[in-house]
C-alpha cells in the first residue's frame, strides 16, 4: 500500500459505522461460503460471514441441492466404491481439452473426505442418489451412486433463526412448500392414483397448513434450501457471526496481503478485518450486464439472458479480486450453466424465472421453435437443451422456443410454474404465462408459431409416439433420459402422444442456474495473481466465484455444488494451517 493509498484508507476508517475483527471473513453465503465458514469454525477459527442480501443461502437456497461426488462414504458403505480412474475417464470424455488432471484429482480425492467431515462434525446430512445417472452415456459414466442430496431438514431446529434462511423460488413450490425430486415428487404426482401417495401428500400438506398458520412459512425444508438450512444450523452451532445487508465494496490490501474488506450497509460503511484471510463466495456474475455482454454470445447477438440465480449475484467477488490483480478465466467451453427458463408475471410487476429441469423429460411434451420445428431431444440435460436452441436460432433472431403439451400431460405433471391437478391453472392462463387453445391450429396462432410446419411436427411426433419411439431425436435411449421419464408409460417412459385438447404452451428463453467463468485459483482455492500466477496472499475464492473445474462443461447434476462445498472445505483447511503456522 503506497503512501497516498494509506492516507486515503486512514481517512476512510474514520467514517466507519462499525468495525469487526475475525480470523476468517467469508463474503457470500451459498454452499461454498457456508462450508468454508463451518469447516474453519469447527477447527477453532473465529469466522464472520457477510451477505449482501437480507437472507442467507444465495443460489444454493433455490437449487436442487444435489452434489456430484463419486466414492462418497455412502457408496463405500454400500459396497459401491469404484476405482478413481473410472470417474476420471468419464470426465476426460466430457471435458476434452479442458480436463485438468491436477484439479480433478484434487476434487475426486477431497470431495469424499469433505462429505465425511460434514456428516460427522455438523448438522449436514445427505441422502444418496442410488439411481441417478450421469448426463452422458459415455465410457466411465455410471447409473447411480455418484450423486448425493441434502437430507430434508426440519426448520424448527433453527428456532428463531429460521427467518435467516432464503426461501425457495415461490413458483417452484406448492403454496410455499418445497417438493423434493425422487420419492417426494413421485408421491405428489400420484396423489390421486394410489392410496399410499394420497396419504403421504395429505400428511405433508396438513403439516404445511399448520406451519403457515403458526410460523408463516414451511418448516418442511428440502432440496438446496435444506442444504443451506443445515449449513446455517452448523454455522450457528459453531458461533459463526452472520451479517446480512453487507455489500462488499473494497478489499483491504495491507503490504501485499488481503486482510479484510469494506462493506456498504443501510447504516453506513463497515470495516471487517480478517487476520488470516478473505474468502470470496458471492455467486459469480449471472446478473452483471457488462460481463454477460462480453462472455455470453447470445447476449452480444441481442438475445436477453434470464438467470434463475438471485438478483444480488452481480459479480461482486470477481470485481473485488480483479481490483487486486486477479483474473477471470474467459476461455471455457461455456461460461454459464445454461438452463431453459420461463418468465413468470408477478403481482408486483416483476418477472420471476422458472428453471425447467424436470418436466421436459416426461412423456407427452415437445419443444418447438417459432418455425414450428422440434430442435432437440427434450429429455436431455438442461445445458444441452439451450445449446441446441442456440445452434438452431438464425443470426438476428431472438433465441426462444415453446414447450407444448396436452391436457392429460399438464394435469399429471404440470408445466413450469403451472402445478398438476388439483391446483387450478386459471391464474396462469389469466396472466398470460400459460397459453391454452382447443386445437393445434389455434395454439399456433396464439403463440405465433408457423402453423403448417407445426401441425406436421405434431403429426410426425404422434405417429412415432404411438409406437414408443422417436426417430428424429431418439428420446428414451439413454439411462439419464429414462430416469427423467415416467416408468408407468409403456413401452417408452419418455414418449407419449400429444393429441387430446385443450393444448398448452409455455414460452422458453435462454437462462442459467449460475455462471462457470470465475477467478483463476490453485488447488487450495487461493486466488492467483494474473501476472505472476502466484497466490494473492490472504485471498480465496469458492463456489461460482472460483473458475469451474469442469472447464465449462456439465457432465452431471451436482457439478456446481459438489466443487463448491469441496473447495470451501479445502480453503478452510488451508486457512487453519496458515493460522497454526502463524501462531507457531
Amino acid at each position: 500500500m503506497n503512501a497516498s493509498t494509506q492516507h486515503d484508507f486512514t481517512a476512510l476508517t474514520a467514517k466507519f459505522r462499525h468495525q469487526y475483527e475475525c480470523d476468517v471473513l467469508v463474503i457470500g453465503s451459498g454452499a461454498g461460503g457456508l462450508s468454508t465458514a463451518v469447516t474453519a469454525a469447527t477447527q477453532g477459527l473465529n469466522v464472520i460471514v457477510a451477505e449482501k442480501a437480507t437472507v442467507f443461502g444465495g443460489t444454493t437456497a433455490v437449487s436442487g441441492g444435489w452434489l456430484w461426488i463419486p466414492n462418497t462414504p455412502h457408496a463405500k458403505h454400500a459396497g459401491q466404491a469404484e476405482p478413481i480412474e473410472t470417474p476420471k475417464q468419464y470426465l476426460k470424455n466430457v471435458l476434452g481439452e479442458k480436463y485438468d488432471e491436477s484439479r480433478i484429482h484434487t476434487y475426486l480425492t477431497k470431495a469424499p473426505e469433505m462429505v465425511d467431515f460434514f456428516e460427522k462434525s455438523s448438522s449436514v446430512k445427505f441422502n444418496v442418489g442410488a439411481a441417478v445417472p450421469d448426463f452422458f452415456n459415455l465410457e466411465g459414466s455410471r447409473v447411480g451412486w455418484r450423486s448425493i442430496v441434502a437430507a430434508p431438514f426440519d426448520g424448527r431446529e433453527l428456532g428463531s433463526n429460521l427467518h435467516l434462511l432464503k426461501p425457495a423460488i415461490p413458483e417452484t413450490t406448492v403454496w410455499g412448500m418445497g417438493i423434493a425430486s425422487g420419492v417426494d415428487m413421485k408421491h405428489f404426482i400420484n396423489t390421486f392414483n394410489a392410496v399410499p401417495s394420497f396419504l403421504y401428500a395429505t400428511k405433508r400438506v396438513l403439516r404445511h397448513v399448520f406451519d403457515l398458520l403458526f410460523r408463516h412459512r414451511s418448516t418442511q425444508i428440502v432440496n438446496g434450501n435444506a442444504l443451506v438450512a443445515r449449513l446455517l444450523k452448523s454455522a450457528l452451532d459453531q458461533n459463526v457471526q452472520l451479517l446480512a445487508n453487507h455489500s462488499a465494496t473494497q478489499l483491504i490490501d495491507e503490504n501485499g496481503k488481503i486482510s479484510g474488506a469494506i462493506f456498504k450497509t443501510p447504516e453506513g460503511l463497515v470495516q471487517i478485518k480478517a487476520k488470516h484471510g478473505v474468502v470470496l463466495a458471492t455467486g459469480g456474475f449471472p446478473h452483471d450486464d457488462e460481463r454477460k455482454l462480453k462472455l455470453f454470445q447470445h447476449v452480444a447477438d441481442g438475445t436477453p439472458h434470464f438467470s434463475a440465480a438471485p438478483e444480488t449475484n452481480t459479480g461482486d467477488g470477481l470485481k473485488l479480486a480483479e481490483s487486486v490483480g486477479a483474473e477471470v478465466d474467459t476461455n471455457l467451453s461455456c461460461n454459464a450453466a445454461w438452463a431453459p427458463v420461463s418468465l413468470i408475471p408477478r403481482l408486483d410487476g416483476t418477472l420471476g424465472r422458472f428453471p425447467h429441469l424436470v418436466e421436459r423429460g416426461k412423456p407427452g411434451l415437445i419443444a418447438v421453435l417459432p418455425n414450428g420445428k422440434r430442435f432437440t431431444n427434450e429429455g436431455d440435460s438442461y445445458p444441452a437443451f439451450i445449446k441446441d436452441l442456440f445452434k438452431n436460432t438464425q443470426k438476428g433472431d431472438l433465441a426462444r422456443c415453446w414447450l407444448i403439451c396436452d391436457h392429460k400431460f399438464i394435469r399429471r405433471y404440470g408445466l413450469g410454474a403451472v402445478k398438476p391437478f388439483p391446483i387450478s391453472m386459471q391464474p396462469w392462463i389469466d396472466n398470460g404465462y400459460l397459453k391454452q387453445a382447443n386445437s393445434i391450429e389455434s395454439l399456433a396462432k396464439i403463440c405465433q408459431i408457423e402453423m403448417t410446419t407445426f401441425k406436421n411436427t405434431i403429426m410426425n411426433y404422434n405417429a412415432d409416439a404411438h409406437k414408443g419411439v422417436d426417430h428424429e431425436f431418439g428420446r428414451g435411449t439413454t439411462p439419464y433420459q429414462k430416469a427423467q421419464g415416467d416408468h408407468e408409460q409403456k413401452p417408452n417412459p419418455c414418449i407419449a402422444p400429444i393429441e387430446k385438447g385443450p393444448f398448452y404452451a409455455v414460452e422458453i428463453v435462454p437462462g442459467s442456474l449460475g455462471t462457470f467463468a470465475g477467478l483463476i485459483t490453485d488447488n487450495d482455492a487461493c486466488v492467483l495473481d494474473k501476472n505472476t500466477r502466484l497466490p494473492i496472499q490472504g485471498l480465496y475464492a469458492v463456489g461460482n466465484d472460483m473458475n469451474s473445474i469442469m472447464g465449462g462443461q456439465y457432465p452431471s447434476g451436482g457439478i456446481t455444488l459438489g466443487p463448491a462445498m469441496t473447495f470451501g472445505y479445502i480453503a478452510a483447511n488451508h486457512l487453519v494451517k496458515q493460522a497454526h503456522t502463524t501462531k507457531a
